[in-house]
């Protein structure tokens, strides 16, 4: 019992970041590395100012993705150009950016505003400059208008931001995405908060607010529920929360652990740890049938459920070889094979969308670390370098890893890139923000 009380303790690890209005990101390294990208501020055609800056918001989406690196506008040939006919290649000649991002903005009727983007290609303007003049559709690499409300300023920049992101690598953008995560403000008379925002801490919204923990929530493939354990009856139980309706189920409620959901692919069933049988072990519950089955047996502790995107097995944590490490059950015949061995301990595993690798927290020499193991090759990479780094969420183009770790002594967020090149750290505000999960694609 003293092993199943450590190692439950374990897996709750939590971590902090701001509860702010929006995440202030450092990045700490990757810029000299991240391709040079030109985004002018869009041209406002109305009277006065405009309603909000898309341009402020497109340049901080590049950035964080580890991908880009916005030049600073003052350094650029042109400012006041919001179309391709404005653009003069001799101007943007020695201008090292692969494409430049343009628009412009202006009312149209009430309460709406047309805006229009053009991403424009700097690599073959150079090659051609000085060779004589070229139509502007043939530099032209992505152009759209859409009309939008006042209110969906921010949501319209994050689409422009996935747009030119898959545009320029092939992979889909994740800008429109969301993020859940618990708030504990100590002092109140419920002070756990279950919180969603837009990826980058904007709009934030609460769901539901308790006098006793709330963790782990994880969201639905379609992005409409989350799952998550609540103590608020003082014991474990599992919720499924429609975030828009607020219409929540009680999934489980079974004496000792409820713990650790996790949404099939599908979205009909989730993944969980109970020990209503003695030991932990995981399980699938039917979300709409509350049907269960029993999905490893083992005298060890089986905990953490993960889904392989097929949805034909599962990944969890085991300490069935002895100490912490990472398995997979085929659910067809209950095959269970090891997946991780170097290190003292791996834990804590997610397999990324595209099923080729799984990030993991590795523990080595006493310290705890992200970790991204090639399923194929079984190679593995240490991603993130401090001493106590927990609880990674994978985004859903799978090129980013939210996590925590500690910095100056306190609990933050931090992000790596899948390739371990990019990192960016989330300084502490007041509060405490627990078990960030990142959304599908919405």
């Amino acid at each position: 019992m003293k092993n199943l009380v450590k190692w439950f303790a374990l897996i709750c690890i939590v971590l902090t970041s701001p509860a702010r209005a929006a995440l202030d990101i450092v990045i700490t390294e990757g810029v000299d590395a991240a391709r040079p990208i030109a985004v002018v501020p869009f041209v406002w055609q109305g009277e006065g100012t405009a309603p909000a800056s898309i341009s402020d918001v497109v340049m901080s989406d590049l950035s964080r993705s580890g991908t880009f690196n916005p030049m600073d506008v003052r350094s650029l040939p042109q400012q006041a150009i919001h179309s391709v006919s404005q653009f003069t290649a001799d101007n943007w000649s020695t201008v090292s950016a692969d494409a430049l991002v343009v628009g412009s903005v202006k009312p149209y009727g009430s309460d709406q505003y047309l805006v229009s983007f053009e991403l424009i290609d700097l690599v073959k303007a150079q090659l051609q400059s000085g060779k004589g003049p070229i139509a502007a559709s043939e530099l032209l690499l992505e152009s759209r208008e859409t009309v939008i409300n006042a209110n969906q300023f921010r949501q319209y920049a994050h689409r422009i931001s996935d747009v030119v992101y898959e545009k320029l690598t092939g992979i889909r953008g994740a800008f429109l995405t969301r993020i859940a995560y618990v708030v504990v403000k100590q002092g109140e008379k419920s002070p756990y908060h279950l919180m969603i925002a837009d990826y980058d801490g904007f709009n934030e919204q609460m769901l539901l607010r308790s006098p006793e923990p709330l963790m782990s929530p994880t969201w639905s493939p379609d992005g409409r529920r989350l799952a998550y354990v609540s103590f608020e009856n003082r014991k474990a139980e599992i919720f499924v929360q429609d975030i828009y309706t607020q219409t929540r189920t009680l999934v489980s409620s079974f004496d000792g652990i409820n713990g650790a959901p996790a949404f099939s692919p599908d979205g009909n069933k989730l993944a969980v740890t109970l020990s209503k049988d003695g030991q932990p072990e995981i399980y699938t519950i039917d979300i709409a049938t509350k049907a269960i089955k029993r999905i490893t047996n083992h005298y060890a502790i089986d905990t953490e459920p993960s889904w392989f995107p097929d949805g034909k097995s599962i990944l969890f944590t085991s300490e069935r070889g002895g100490r912490p490490q990472l398995y997979r059950v085929d659910l067809a015949t209950n095959k269970v094979t090891r997946m991780t061995f170097e290190g003292e301990w791996n834990l804590g595993g997610s397999v990324t969308p595209d099923g080729r690798s799984m990030i993991f927290v590795n523990r080595t020499n006493g310290r705890f670390n992200i970790a991204r193991m090639d399923l194929a090759t079984r190679f593995m990479q240490v991603l993130s370098s401090t001493q106590l780094d927990e609880s990674p969420s994978i985004a859903p183009n799978g090129t980013m890893v939210i996590y925590g770790t500690t910095h100056q002594g306190k609990q933050v967020l931090a992000a790596v890139s899948t390739d371990g090149r990019f990192k960016a750290r989330l300084p502490v505000g007041q509060g405490e923000v627990k078990s960030p999960a990142w959304s599908p694609f919405l």
